[in-house]
């Protein structure tokens, strides 16, 4: 007989960062439809207290608590966290979201762009991280999500070069993190998403895949709800293609991203 897999626990207090636009922000209206209560920080307070003001409206029922956070202030990560947890009263999800994805190739004049990026999704979600296992730790509760990409199973190309390096690092924090807390009551979730519409990518000439901002940000959170250690979002055709990724020529990765 196969042991049964453990069924998640309802999480109704969630923490999003990154949450003014893109991903973020579809994810607090998705969770707010479920009668969540949210907390969203980032940078741009004034699209924050937007949503929120819209949440509110359309779901009088919930609390949604806001906060302005700059992730790569360290010291702001671990005050907001805190403050919001206390707003909630007491957060169970802590989703990792905000991040950057304004490199260039490298020794083309933007090293100041590819170190924001590098600083924002490593140093930024590693605060977080610290964060978010701070308030979990002492209740032996709670659900870390570390949004990384698909990008990061594989050195990429291009402008993807120190994006894709930083996500890696994410991920395999995120692995760690997994295992030196397998066994407690705290779950780490790393999803790695594929090309899911959103200001990140709005830029980019080629988008191979791409689905709309609402459908991928529903394959998103049902991922995000199963708790796994790891998920590629959409699975299909993410979860095979990163497989074939990890070992495709060099030449045939550049010509898919």
């Amino acid at each position: 007989m196969f042991p049964l897999r453990r069924r998640p626990p309802t999480r109704r207090r969630i923490l999003i960062t990154g949450a003014s636009s893109g991903l973020g922000a579809e994810l607090a209206r998705q969770y707010a439809a479920t009668g969540a209560d949210l907390a969203l920080a980032a940078r741009r307070i004034d699209r924050i207290e937007a949503l929120a003001a819209e949440l509110r409206a359309a779901h009088p029922q919930i609390t949604v608590a806001t906060a302005a956070l700059d992730v790569t202030d360290a010291e702001a990560v671990f005050r907001v966290f805190a403050d919001l947890d206390t707003a909630l009263g007491g957060i169970d999800r802590v989703i990792a979201n905000a991040g950057l994805g304004k490199g260039q190739p490298l020794g083309t004049g933007y090293h100041r762009a590819n170190a924001e990026t590098m600083t924002t999704n490593v140093l930024g979600v590693l605060a977080q991280a610290e964060a978010a296992l701070e308030l979990f730790r002492p209740r032996d509760t709670g659900h870390l999500v570390l949004v990384s990409s698909i990008s990061a199973v594989r050195g990429m190309a291009r402008n993807l070069t120190v994006y894709a390096a930083s996500k890696a690092a994410v991920a395999n924090l995120g692995e760690g993190l997994a295992a030196d807390l397998a066994g407690t009551g705290i779950t780490v979730t790393t999803v790695l998403p594929g090309f899911i519409r959103s200001e990140i990518n709005a830029g980019m000439a080629r988008v191979p895949f791409i689905v709309d901002t609402e459908p991928g940000c529903r394959a998103l959170r049902a991922a995000i709800d199963r708790e796994p250690r790891r998920a590629a979002v959409p699975w299909w055709p993410w979860a095979p293609l990163g497989a074939v990724l990890r070992v495709a020529p060099a030449r045939l990765v550049a010509k898919v991203v």
